[in-house]
C-alpha cells in the first residue's frame, strides 16, 4: 500500500480517537479470496472515502464492516469490540451505534416514510410513541422531509428515498454513519444535495462517517482521508491533497479515467502497482498486509 504524506498514523493520534480499526482483514467466498489483507483506521469525527471501481472489495469491506459478512480472518475493531469475534448479542449492541444508508435506499414499500424512520426506535428502545413521533420528526428535519411522514416511498423522487433512508440511518444517534454509494443513481444536482447533506451531518454531530462510493467530485468534496481499493488490496491512502498529486500508476488509472489494461497474471498486476512509486512521497508496503 502507498502511504501518501499527511496520513495519520499510529505515532499521530492518540488511541483513544481511534473508533473503527480493520486489522489484516481477509474475506472468502468459498474458494475466492475477495479481500488480501485490508487495515484501515477511522478517527473520531472524521469521514473516510472508500473509493474503488466495480468488483475492486470496498462494498465488501462496508458489509464486512457493519457485521453483515463474516470475516475469514483478521480484526474489526468498533468501539473497542471486535466484530470478528463477537457474540450475536453485543453485535446487536453494537449495531445500534451504527447508522447505514444502504444504496438504493432499502426503505420498506408498505410503511410510510414515517414509519420507516421510526422502526428502528420501536425495534430497540421502549419509548412512548409520543416521543417516538417527535423524534421521528427531527430526523427528517435534519434531512430536509419535514412533512413527508405520510408518504410512501413510491411517492417519492430518487433524491428523497436517498434522504429518507439517512433520517433512518439517525433514528438511534448513531456514533458511526456508514453510506454504499450515496449518490449512485441521482442526477449532479441531486448528487450534489447529498454531498451537502453528509457535510451538513458531520457539522451538526460530530459523527465518524464512512462512504463507499465510485463518484470522484463527492469524494474529493467530503473526504477528510480517502483509500484506494483495487482487486481485494488497499493501493493508496491520503488526505484528498495526497491522493490528487499521486503519481502511482493504479491511483491515476483511475482519477484519470483511464481504460483498464490488459494485466497476465497476479505478478503482473502487482509490479503494475508498485511501478513508479520511487517518484512518490511515503513507502510502499506489501499489498497482502502483515
Amino acid at each position: 500500500m502507498e502511504k501518501l504524506s499527511g496520513e495519520k498514523n499510529g505515532a499521530d493520534t492518540k488511541a483513544a480517537d481511534v473508533l473503527i480499526s480493520v486489522r489484516n482483514l481477509h474475506v472468502r467466498y468459498a474458494q475466492r479470496e475477495i479481500l488480501h489483507g485490508i487495515n484501515l483506521e477511522a478517527h473520531s469525527g472524521e469521514t473516510v472515502v472508500i473509493l474503488g471501481g466495480s468488483g475492486s472489495g470496498k462494498s465488501t469491506l462496508l458489509r464486512t464492516m457493519v457485521g453483515l459478512e463474516k470475516p475469514s480472518g483478521g480484526e474489526i475493531w468498533i468501539a473497542g469490540k471486535n466484530l470478528a469475534v463477537i457474540s450475536a448479542p453485543d453485535l446487536k449492541e453494537i449495531r445500534k451505534k451504527m447508522g447505514m444508508s444502504f444504496q438504493g435506499g432499502a426503505l420498506f414499500g408498505s410503511m410510510t416514510v414515517g414509519e420507516n424512520v421510526a422502526l428502528p426506535l420501536r425495534e430497540h428502545t421502549k419509548l412512548e410513541e409520543s416521543t417516538i413521533e417527535i423524534m421521528v420528526r427531527l430526523k427528517l428535519e435534519h434531512v430536509g422531509l419535514l412533512g413527508y411522514e405520510s408518504y410512501m416511498p413510491s411517492q417519492l423522487s430518487g433524491g428523497m428515498k436517498k434522504r429518507a433512508a439517512v433520517a433512518r440511518a439517525l433514528a438511534m444517534d448513531p456514533a458511526i454513519l456508514f453510506f454504499d454509494e450515496p449518490s449512485a443513481g441521482l442526477d449532479p444536482i441531486i448528487a450534489a444535495g447529498i454531498d451537502n447533506l453528509i457535510l451538513q451531518l458531520k457539522k451538526a454531530f460530530h459523527m465518524t462517517i464512512i462512504v463507499v462510493t465510485h463518484e470522484l467530485a463527492s469524494a474529493f468534496l467530503i473526504a477528510d482521508r480517502m483509500i484506494l481499493i483495487d482487486k481485494g488490496y488497499v493501493v493508496a491512502a491520503g488526505t484528498p491533497e495526497n491522493m490528487r498529486d499521486c503519481t502511482q500508476p493504479r491511483v491515476r488509472q483511475f482519477l484519470d479515467r483511464v481504460a483498464e489494461p490488459e494485466v497476465a497474471g497476479e505478478m503482473d498486476y502487482l509490479q503494475m502497482l508498485t511501478e513508479g512509486t520511487s517518484n512518490t512521497e511515503g513507502t510502499v508496503e506489501d499489498k497482502r498486509g502483515a
